[in-house]
This record gives structure tokens, sequence and C-alpha cells, in this order.
């Protein structure tokens, strides 16, 4: 049995990794994550998760839809074109050269429905906080795999341009991008807030 110092053995390595070796991810040591994130708790145990693994080219479409969301974005903010194209082919580069990328998507498909705003929009925070739970146990098991990971929310900017590139269906909203692979960096760690700074005791 795994012990609490195990798990925050684990927490503490866990890096975000943006850089990759182009060693293939194994589609076993993918089906392993894809488990770990589907045994996410949820509100109402309605798992409102949806899991897309991106590869090869549907890859490549993916990163060139939603750097042309980035640069019509940024344009329309009035920045320098140079500017705006460097930020483009960063965002191509970081994700076509991971070797595999899953993009976790909501739906409300299956989430209750009220008559007024406030339950509904509360309703639609829980889905989304579900969303995030799968897509934690995901960056988890990539760091208990031994594989870098980095979850990426660029996402929530390109919804409609990341649901055309891959074909999805209407109701799967894209969330967040989980890039995978074999690290080719070791980040450093990155400071934390105290926990005297963060908890109130009642």
């Amino acid at each position: 049995m795994t012990s609490t110092t195990d798990l925050l053995d684990l927490l503490r390595r866990r890096r975000s990794v943006r850089r990759f070796a182009e060693t293939p991810v194994d589609r076993a040591g993918l089906g392993r994550l894809l488990e770990a994130a589907r045994l996410a708790p949820s509100a109402h145990n309605r798992q409102p998760w949806r899991f897309v693994v991106v590869q090869g080219e549907a890859r490549a479409r993916l990163a060139e839809a939603m750097a042309a969301r980035l640069r019509a974005d940024r344009l329309a903010d009035g920045a320098a074109p140079e500017v705006v194209e460097a930020d483009a082919a960063r965002s191509r580069a970081r994700l076509t050269q991971a070797p595999s990328a899953v993009l976790v998507c909501l739906t409300m498909e299956a989430m209750d429905r009220y008559p007024d705003p406030r339950r509904n929009a509360a309703e639609r925070m829980m889905a989304v906080q579900s969303v995030a739970m799968a897509g934690e146990n995901l960056l988890l098991a990539a760091a208990a795999e031994g594989w870098g990971a980095c979850w990426m929310c660029a996402p929530l900017f390109a919804g409609d341009e990341a649901r055309r590139a891959l074909d999805l269906p209407q109701d799967w909203e894209p969330q967040g991008l989980v890039l995978l692979g074999e690290a080719a960096e070791a980040p450093a760690p990155r400071g934390r807030k105290s926990l005297k700074d963060v908890t109130l005791w009642r």
C-alpha cells in the first residue's frame, strides 16, 4: 500500500515538463494514464470528462488551428505582427515536438439541469472541477510512470478551433491539453506558498 510519505514524494518530484525527447509514447502506457484519469472522483459520479489522444497528423492540425486562433486574437489586441508570429511559432512548436498529447474535454451531457441560472452555473462549475481532478490524476500517473508532462490551458482560448481540427462531438468542450513524453529537461522546483499562508483553522 502506498503511504502518505510516498505520495508526498511523488507530488514533490512532479514537474511541468515542456521539452521532450523524440522517444514515442507506448499505447499501453497511455492506457494506464487514461485509466488513472478515468478513476477520478466527480460530481454525482457523472464522470463529465472525455479524452482525445492526439498523435501524428492530428497533432499538427491541432497545433496549426490553435496557433491561428492565437494569431488572430493577438493581432486584434494590437500586438506587433512580428511578436505575434513568434508567439504563434512557439505555440506550434510546443505542441508538435511532444511525442503525444491528451486533450481533456468536458461534456455537460449527464449533468443536472435546473430552471434557474444560479444552480446551472454551480452545476457547470462542479463539472469543471471534476474534469480538473481527472487531469490531475493523469499528471500524477505520468509522474509515476517516469514521463514528462505539462498541462496547457490554451485550448480554453481555442475551443471551437480544437473541436474542428479533431472532428470532436459538439458537446465536447476542450479544457486542457496534456503534453506527454520522455523529458528532455529537468525543471528546477518552483516555489510554493507555505501551508500557513494558504490555510485557516476555525
